[in-house]
């Protein structure tokens, strides 16, 4: 079972409401809670552990260290673990590399969104299935989670890996960050996907290159898992962590 939407004005009240929260889940039979989850990992999860002084960037989880501190004296602990970094873009290394002989990188035309997020939806219900906590969701839920973001999107950031029978293999979701206002400096790489081997690290590599060509200053590698191997990739290219998160959970027994 999950915890989402949870927000508290200090421990105590929010411990407290955990508690309820257990008893319900015990009555209804749960071997287990994890938040702050708000239903699925499609929709918005983590709990910040460690917030830096970085103001939030778009479609960041957000929380309070009241949040933080509610989850542990209720008897949360972390099961999964995350973070943000940044890197200066003029700063990556100017040889990117080129996409395996087997794979042709674009960007997207522009047109047609809902075909975008329809290769997007299938592409990601495949790649993201053997991660912990996955839940199918539906194409037009999917669809209705995005759609508000849409007028957000600059074509140049948005990545498409291709075979040449023209399969889709993988993709990458880029998006300006506007919490910084209307022309911000910062871009950031927000999800990606792929499903051969190489797919990846070249659909990174033509975004750095995409963003500088567009001004862009500096990229967000946004909530990474400390396990995955992009997080191995973030630290390569010079990104400085600013921003820590974790998933919580307890055994109910």
């Amino acid at each position: 079972m999950t915890v989402g939407r949870f927000s508290c004005n200090g421990p105590e009240a929010g411990a407290e409401v955990l508690g309820q929260i257990e008893a319900r889940a015990r009555s209804d039979g749960a071997s287990g809670l994890i938040g702050p989850m708000d239903g699925d990992t499609w929709h918005s999860y983590r709990l910040v552990t460690q917030a830096g002084t970085r103001p939030p960037f778009l479609m960041e989880p957000r929380s309070n260290a009241s949040d933080n501190e509610a989850f542990a004296r209720a008897g949360f602990v972390p099961i999964s673990s995350y973070f943000s970094a940044i890197v200066d873009l003029h700063v990556l290394d100017q040889r990117m590399p080129e996409p395996p002989a087997d794979l042709t990188v674009e960007c997207w035309d522009g047109r047609d969104e809902e075909a975008l997020f329809a290769q997007v939806h299938a592409l990601s219900s495949d790649a993201f299935s053997r991660n912990p906590f996955f839940k199918p969701i539906g194409f037009d839920a999917f669809l209705d989670m995005y759609r508000p973001v849409v007028p957000l999107l600059r074509p140049e950031l948005i990545l498409f890996a291709r075979s040449p029978d023209g399969a889709l293999r993988g993709f990458l979701f880029g998006v300006p960050n506007y919490a910084e206002g209307p022309e911000p400096g910062a871009v950031i790489l927000k999800t990606y996907a792929s499903l051969q081997k190489g797919a990846g690290h070249a659909l990174s590599a033509r975004f750095y290159q995409e963003a500088k060509r567009l001004g862009y200053r500096s990229a967000i590698h946004a909530l990474i898992h400390d396990d995955n191997l992009s997080a191995l990739r973030s630290a390569g290219n010079g990104a400085k962590v600013f921003r820590r998160y974790a998933l919580m959970g307890r055994r109910l027994g």
